[in-house]
């Protein structure tokens, strides 16, 4: 409405990024393992489960939150941490059963108390709030979290051994991004 003051930035804008980024991260895992249940990535005898990658990503950006509080990035530290969650997410079932990957625990969890109480509750309760954070991104900030995605997206060819492949999205990803937070910097001054 004119004259009526923007809404301020929240954290429930980040919060329904986090969800948003856990969902997408969690449908493209399962999806993926689900078309390739025998790509695996080992090293020794130790199977690499993509949780680890998962718990990486979040310790990241949580730590990154927690030490290089820049509001700037809180959105692309939500981002992150929702799809490590989300790689997290996908594998409750492996977890919580010692070892059955298609538990149907994975689903419950990730239908029921994840994706309809959450969004609903954030969508329901605070829709100005969340189209202002959401909405609201300069193009270089859209472009940053495309090469974020880009560059996640690498594990999969990483995670199939497809080094040259998963290098060649890696460096894309960086590529976009670094493009995304130049054009956010040069807009921003």
């Amino acid at each position: 409405m004119p004259g009526e003051p923007a809404p301020r930035s929240t954290t429930h804008g980040l919060l329904f990024l986090m969800f948003l980024s856990f969902i997408a991260s969690f449908l493209i895992a399962r999806v993926f393992s689900t078309l390739n249940p025998t790509v695996v990535v080992v090293a020794g005898d130790i199977h690499f489960h993509h949780f680890w990658y998962g718990l990486a990503m979040i310790f990241a950006a949580g730590g990154l939150g927690i030490v290089h509080n820049d509001p700037r990035y809180r959105r692309l530290y939500a981002v992150i941490f929702g799809l490590g969650g989300g790689l997290v997410g996908d594998e409750v079932g492996l977890l919580l059963t010692f070892g059955n990957y298609d538990s149907a625990l994975t689903l419950y969890f990730f239908v029921i108390a994840v994706s309809l109480g959450v969004l609903g509750i954030l969508l329901g309760g605070y829709k100005k709030e969340l189209e202002y954070d959401v909405l609201s991104l300069s193009s270089g900030e859209r472009l940053a979290y495309l090469g974020v995605v880009v560059a996640g997206v690498s594990a999969i060819p990483f995670a199939a051994g497809g080094l040259l492949v998963g290098a060649a999205i890696l460096v894309a990803g960086a590529v976009v991004l670094s493009a995304g937070l130049s054009l956010h910097r040069r807009k921003a001054t």
